[in-house]
């Protein structure tokens, strides 16, 4: 076993570095849009968002109570190049500048790498904000999937966050540990919720205590006789993203239950983060919880940012 163990490793950073050279599977693509139609010199205020995460980064600015920007790109480990970054692309072509905007929230797991803010505000407080602008006054849950942490939120109707809870152990089963499999599966990012999904039937999921036990055991998927079953990639990618569903469900469960006297929430689900982008794991959020995730014209990555520009 332990000889297997390092043989596993020592194939796991290979694949690791050749991966890294390239880049390939595990980014989502990055992304920004900037509005050609509002004229931001006439206006009384900008205000501006930015949510510095471990694996990415994003920015929104408003001007006038009107989306004007928005930005989402990947951390890397300048987190205060990321943060000056980030808001450049949202600010686009526009002629706008930083010294234009008027107040600015930061947020996020490097909020004090964003220099130009104005103020910083909880991350619960502005995903809880962000999701409503969203999906709409009738979420009430959200869950915010990131590249650490799975963080479970319950909002009153009346736009006031009642209850959260955050995920424990290591990161295992989180955006930064979906990247380690899809390089080490050779499967773009993009594509493993998909490949997940077409299989006969969801597999056990793999450990979900630690990374150190996911990997070897995803990897032993694909060894002849380590199961009864013969395990393709599909297989594997199903066991392995059920995983991250169970991980997220046991942190929503967490949660104060749903009904709370005469109140009844409803049972609607706002899906925020970049794992909010994998089918293959909000369609087993959704089946577990029995609830529908709600859908949003905005990328679920941005709503962080949308939150802390709506407190600016």
């Amino acid at each position: 076993m332990a000889a297997l163990w390092e043989r596993l490793c020592l194939r796991r950073n290979k694949i690791i570095e050749e991966a890294a050279m390239t880049g390939e599977f595990k980014k989502w693509p990055e992304s920004s849009w900037t509005s050609d139609a509002i004229q931001w010199k006439k206006t009384d205020k900008i205000a501006a968002g930015v949510d510095i995460g471990t694996t990415s980064s994003q920015a929104a600015v408003f001007v006038d109570g009107q989306l004007f920007g928005y930005a989402s790109i990947r951390t890397g480990s300048d987190f205060r190049g990321a943060a000056d970054a980030v808001i450049q692309k949202a600010l686009g072509s526009s002629g706008m500048a930083v010294k234009d905007i008027g107040a600015v929230v930061a947020t996020g797991f490097g909020d004090k790498n964003v220099t130009y803010a104005t103020q910083s505000r909880s991350e619960i407080l502005c995903i809880a904000k962000g999701a409503r602008y969203l999906f709409g006054p009738s979420v009430t849950t959200v869950v915010d999937m990131g590249g650490q942490t799975t963080k479970a939120i319950r909002l009153y109707e009346w736009d006031r966050v009642r209850d959260f809870k955050i995920s424990d152990k290591c990161a295992t089963g989180m955006g930064r540990h979906i990247e380690v499999a899809a390089e080490i599966l050779r499967t773009p990012l993009t594509e493993m919720g998909e490949k997940s999904l077409d299989v006969a039937f969801d597999p056990e999921p793999v450990s979900t205590t630690c990374y150190n036990f996911a990997y070897p055991e995803a990897a032993g998927l694909f060894r002849q006789g380590y199961k009864e079953d013969t395990y393709k990639e599909n297989d594997v990618l199903a066991a392995y993203l059920f995983t991250v569903a169970w991980r997220i469900l046991g942190t929503v469960g967490k949660l104060a239950p749903l009904d709370v006297g005469d109140m009844t929430v409803e049972k609607e689900l706002g899906l925020t983060g970049g794992l909010a982008k994998n089918k293959g794991i909000t369609r087993r959020v959704e089946r577990e919880l029995n609830m529908t995730a709600l859908t949003s014209a905005y990328d679920p990555q941005l709503a962080g940012a949308i939150g802390a520009a709506l407190f600016a």
